[in-house]
């Protein structure tokens, strides 16, 4: 593996921990944050590695159109990209005036969390 995809995917690593530590204290904002980045730099890392340069974009449905143009397999899902894409900015900022039904509880962290361990576990087993 690279050694710049492995740093990626090393800190992709550091932000699925974080996300299950922070799921544990009922952080959820932090929690979700940690999830969306985790798939975020596990997708970078698998562009990196096959040397597709990196875009400046937090868009998971953005990086998965990438990575799919470049005829490379990754099995996150339209849905899940989606739900990742839509707690980014609300996980992140208190933007509840723009999205006034947005709740971060448990249930949507574990949700991001499988996500999120789906794609690193992946990724990593494409990198070996």
């Amino acid at each position: 593996m690279k050694d710049e995809a492995r740093i990626w995917l090393d800190y992709s690593r550091e932000n699925l921990e974080s996300a299950e530590i922070l799921l544990a204290s009922s952080l959820f904002n932090p929690c979700l944050q940690n999830s969306q980045q985790c798939v975020e730099k596990a997708l970078k890392a698998l562009l990196l590695e096959n040397s597709i340069r990196l875009k400046k974009t937090h868009s998971i449905a953005e990086l998965k159109n990438i990575i799919y143009e470049n005829k490379i397999e990754i099995s996150i899902t339209e849905e899940e990209s989606e739900f990742l894409d839509s707690i980014y900015l609300p996980s992140k900022y208190p933007l509840n005036s723009v999205l006034p039904y947005f709740m971060p509880d448990q249930n949507l962290c574990e949700q991001g969390i499988a996500i999120a361990k789906k794609v690193y576990d992946e990724v990593n087993e494409i990198l070996k």
